[in-house]
Order: C-alpha cells, then structure tokens, then sequence
C-alpha cells in the first residue's frame, strides 16, 4: 500500500501532516510519499527519530501551496506545482494507491474532477463523512463538494452511500434518508421532492423517505442525503455545537469545588464522550465518484487525524469501492 500525502495541506501543515504521516508509517506499515517542499519537510522528519518508520516514508518535491482562502481553481490555472496538483498527478500516474490531503476543499474537489475525471456514468463527486450516532456510525453525503446539485445527482450519492456502507461500514441492506424540512414527500424544494421520486420509484434502495434535521443523531438512517451547500453548512454546526457545549462544560466546572469533584468522579464517561465525537477519530471522508480513491481530511485536522485518515484510505482502496461503484451504478 502506497499513499501520498499532500504535505502542505490544512491548517497546521506541514508539522501534524508529517507527525501523522510517521505516525501511520509506524503503526500500519504503509510507504507514504509526503509532496511539498522539501527542505521543510526535512527539517520536521528530523524531529522523529523512529528510523523504521521513516524508511517508508519518502518525498516529492512541490514548490507551491495552495492557501485557504485561494480558489478552487488555483492548481489547475496558478498553480501547477503546488503540492495537492503534484499528488493528484502521483494518483493520476498510478504511481500510488490513494491520497489524502487536509487542504481546501474546494481546490481538492477541482483538482480531482479535473485530473482525475469522473467514475463511468458518475456525474458529480460527493463527501460522505461518517457520523457518530446514538446507535452506530451514520454516513452523511454530500458535505461541500457540490452546492447545486440536480437529483439525479443526489440518486448517485445515494447508490454511492449504499455501497459505502455495506463494504465499509458493513451494513447489510443500509436504510436510506432524504434530508428535508419535514418527512411529507409533498414538502421541500424542488430539487428535493422530484429527488424523493427517483429513490422511490428508481433506485432499488432500502429508502425510508424523508428525514429532518433532528434524525441526524438519532441513528435510525444508515446513510443521510444531501446537497453539499446544506451538507456543509449542518457539518459545521455540528462541529460548534460539539466545541461550544465543551467550553460551557469547562466554565460549569470551574464554579465550586463541589462541581470540579464530580467532575473528576466522571473524567471516564467524558473522556469516553469525548473520543467518541472526536472527528480525528474518523480520519477524513472519501470523495465518491472520482476515478480514484481520495480522501479529504478536515482543515483542522491534527496528526491523529491524518494518521487516521491514510487507515480510511487503506480501507477505500481494500474493499474496491470504486470498482463496486462502476459495478452497480450501471445496474
């Protein structure tokens, strides 16, 4: 197994990219080609001294990065050498098996569909990010890489989450959830009611109708349908929700000492919670529909989370999702 990393790529980059990449060289065993500059990279693999896992792990160098805040479509146009560019181009060649990359989306997105193209008969990629529930893991699709959607797109998303499920999520027949204002099927947008039509009469899933926002955690919908624009937007409110009832708990704590004792009592049940709807648990999120198995790890991610990330890429590439994919969007 050999996965590329784009070096350069999130918020804290390049020293938890390279952190996590020593991390998943040491624990799986992977050979990880880190691309970004060079000298920078050097100079934050000297801080590791596990020579074994080091020895899988190697360089290529790019000489740009795509920041941000840049546009999607700065390493097609600008900038042909930055590091998500050269690695899309590593995959492209079939020089390596997956990738991974922690940087803007939207350039990730662009770079893939682009250089990459599209699975047979796929129209538009996906982000599906597996979700902790209050039962299992619930697969959300799409969450940012496309905001304008038609439904035959959100058909394809659908297809793509079932077969996710079943082979990584292992799932026998996945239900299926619309995301909607309500469960009618005479509500919603357009896009949403004549999408409810495809699923029902089209698409051969387990597919239970419509679902609300407040379904999301319940854990009674295997995979959850959406347009990237509303995907995303949920994702991060879920993420500040998570964030601020953390900060409201600490502030609760620090009152009296009645209150940090019985906190202290529970520190295993909130650990326990914590690591539970910790997103650097899950790693990153594969775009679906890509002629290539492609990971994107959250902006913020830090070194577990990459590390993570390349174990979904292992995964992705083990279980032959894009070959099922080809395999049943025809059927």
């Amino acid at each position: 197994m050999k996965i590329v990393l784009d070096a350069m790529g999130g918020d804290y980059a390049p020293q938890v990219t390279v952190e996590g990449a020593v991390q998943a060289a040491r624990d799986f065993a992977f050979d990880i080609v880190l691309v970004g500059d060079k000298d920078i990279i050097n100079r934050e693999l000297k801080k590791y001294k596990d020579k074994k896992a080091k020895q899988h792990i190697s360089i290529v160098h790019a000489s740009e990065i795509v920041e941000m805040a840049e546009s999607p479509t700065t390493p097609i146009r600008k900038k042909r050498d930055s590091s998500i560019a050269v690695a899309v181009n590593l995959l492209k060649e079939k020089k390596v098996d997956a990738l991974v990359t922690a940087g803007n989306t939207g350039a990730a997105v662009a770079a893939a569909v682009l250089n990459l193209g599209l699975l047979p008969q796929i129209k538009r990629p996906g982000i599906a990010i597996a979700m902790p529930t209050l039962k299992e893991v619930s697969l959300l699709i799409d969450v940012g890489a496309n905001i304008d959607p038609k439904p035959e797109h959100l058909l394809q998303y659908a297809i793509m989450a079932n077969i996710y499920s079943r082979y990584i999520l292992k799932k026998d027949n996945p239900s299926i959830g619309l995301l909607n204002i309500g469960e009618e099927a005479s509500k919603g947008t357009e896009l949403i009611k004549e999408t409810y039509k495809l699923l029902s009469s089209q698409s051969g899933l387990n597919f239970i109708g419509n679902i609300e926002g407040r379904d999301l955690f319940s854990g009674r919908i295997d995979c959850i349908i959406c347009d990237g624009f509303i995907g995303n937007i949920g994702l991060k409110i879920c993420e500040s929700i998570a964030e601020t009832m953390v900060a409201f708990f600490k502030k609760e704590i620090g009152k009296n000492w009645l209150v940090r004792l019985g906190a202290v009592l529970c520190r295993p049940a909130f650990t326990a919670l914590q690591k539970e709807v910790d997103y650097a648990e899950c790693g990153g999120a594969p775009l679906l529909g890509v002629d290539g198995s492609y990971i994107i790890a959250h902006g913020g991610s830090n070194a577990k989370a990459i590390r993570n990330a390349t174990k979904v890429a292992r995964d992705f590439v083990d279980h032959k999702i894009n070959q099922h994919i080809v395999g049943e969007i025809n059927q």
